[in-house]
């Protein structure tokens, strides 16, 4: 779908960076079908869709400081969206052994424009989510996740079966994103409720 931009679109992102909500809680609505319709066309799923919504703003505004540098937000939204959605098609083909496939697809993406999270902050809400999840879980995150191994892999190493692990990283992961969307510095609840892919 065309991406339609506001007029006073450089005010509002300057409004953005100092921490009005309002000036964000505007941004969110206009630019929320957008990114939802960009998600779908990639992903071919709503769920999948609905959380790159979430996603995608988080990002943008943990990152709000920044949006001053910005020149063509239009374009930057774009390329964000795709990035991510290309991340989450990444993930399910290797969760489906198909990461060969998807390489063809990725291998075009500039990775350079991913919008960059403020490390430290990151990095306490991600390790305090992880700290809350259940042993199985984590253990399940920690090996794939952060070491890196395959599902089968790690179903050897914990005597279970491999479905069980996807089972209990896609519960971890599910964990960790409502832990992050909650807890997350200064990010406005309103906009969580905001969002209903039923709109769309």
């Amino acid at each position: 779908m065309a991406l339609n931009h506001f007029v006073n679109e450089l005010e509002i992102l300057a409004q953005i960076a100092e921490g009005d909500q309002r000036a964000f809680t505007l941004l969110f609505k206009h630019y929320q079908r957008f990114v939802f319709s960009f998600g779908k066309k990639i992903t071919h799923s709503e769920e999948s869709a609905g959380e790159i919504v979430q996603d995608i703003f988080l990002k943008i505004w943990l990152a709000r400081e920044s949006l001053p540098e910005v020149k063509n937000f239009g374009a930057y939204l774009n390329r964000l969206v795709r990035n991510h959605s290309l991340n989450v098609v990444r993930k399910q083909l290797q969760d489906t052994k198909s990461a060969v496939e998807f390489s063809k697809i990725f291998s075009e993406v500039d990775e350079s424009t991913i919008l960059q999270l403020d490390y430290n902050e990151t990095n306490n809400l991600l390790n305090q989510a992880i700290a809350e999840l259940s042993p199985q879980q984590r253990m399940v995150y920690q090996l794939c996740h952060q070491q890196g191994l395959k599902y089968d892999e790690a179903a050897v190493q914990m005597n279970i079966s491999s479905q069980t692990v996807n089972s209990y990283m896609k519960d971890a992961l599910k964990k960790i994103r409502n832990h992050f969307r909650k807890h997350a510095v200064a990010y406005p609840l309103l906009i969580l409720g905001l969002f209903d892919k039923h709109h769309f």
